[in-house]
């Protein structure tokens, strides 16, 4: 920064009658800008590079399977017990909530907490994005899966489509197929499990791109993370400009505004400015011949 610094006070005090001089600096400037973007970029870019979480020798835990895709051919049971094929409900961004319906704690304030946060997500559910609830006890019934949709639709204080949020049941197979694609590890105690607390969205090709880790939810996260989830020419735009923008924080497990990358594209967004106005003024200007003293 100082650099640029020098070589914008050589620009100002460069004599107006040597363009070369003149031209040759204010490339160099222009050239200084485009290093310290780049390198602003790249750092905000290791500061969202998210680790891999879990160890695999544990019998409980979450191993993050980003860019993995979960198999679309998985076949579950609806709430009405029909049989269902993943790649029939994730036709777009989806999030999903691995839980056991049975559960008196984590599950039921998962749910809950995504319930509560459905209202301010500004997407079309059923249309533009859809939930999964998926159990990963085999002894489930879907007669249980539709109780707690029932119970969780009712508590949400707007209107949701049924079919925007689904609840699911399966045999274990299909259940050990889904949990090993998502990297999640469980361990049945009885009646009960322990087992982490996560979701995650995936695209409509089932490609997983964003893990959470909390019973609570953030609208402008869920959000961001659908956006991110996005397919399309329009949805490209919108996710370059939310990466541009936002940054999202591998131990808050949040997107935050990146107010460094911003602001350091506008400063150099209006010195470039500047600097044009500064060359095209300088080609426009007419110096008086200078007149030979005596």
């Amino acid at each position: 920064m100082h650099k640029s610094l020098e070589i914008g006070l050589l620009l100002h005090f460069a004599r107006p009658g040597n363009k070369k001089l003149f031209y040759t600096i204010s490339l160099i400037l222009l050239f200084s800008l485009i290093d310290l973007l780049q390198n602003v970029s790249s750092a905000a870019a290791d500061q969202t590079s998210i680790p891999s979480t879990g160890n695999t020798a544990l019998q409980v835990g979450l191993t993050e399977r980003l860019g993995d895709k979960i198999p679309l051919d998985l076949v579950f049971r609806d709430e009405k017990g029909k049989q269902i094929r993943l790649s029939n409900l994730i036709t777009g961004p989806t999030i999903i909530l691995p839980v056991y319906y049975n559960c008196t704690n984590v599950c039921n304030f998962l749910q809950a907490g995504m319930a509560s946060a459905l209202s301010g997500v500004k997407r079309k559910p059923g249309e533009e994005y859809r939930i999964l609830s998926i159990s990963f006890d085999e002894t489930e019934t879907p007669a249980l899966a539709s109780r707690y949709k029932k119970m969780y639709l009712e508590s949400m204080n707007t209107p949701f489509p049924e079919d925007g949020w689904r609840f699911l049941t399966g045999d274990i197979a299909n259940i050990h197929r889904f949990t090993d694609a998502i990297g999640y590890r469980f361990l049945r105690q009885g009646e009960m499990f322990v087992h982490p607390v996560a979701s995650m969205v995936v695209t409509k090709d089932g490609t997983i791109v964003r893990y959470f880790y909390s019973t609570t939810f953030l609208p402008k996260d869920l959000t961001l993370a659908l956006l991110e989830a996005q397919d399309g020419k329009v949805g490209a735009t919108i996710r370059t400009v939310v990466g541009y923008c936002f940054s999202f924080d591998p131990k808050g497990k949040t997107y935050v505004f990146n107010l460094m990358r911003v602001s350091a594209t506008i400063v150099i967004l209006c010195a470039g400015t500047f600097l044009l106005f500064l060359i095209f003024s300088g080609r426009k200007t007419k110096y008086p011949p200078q007149r030979n003293k005596p």
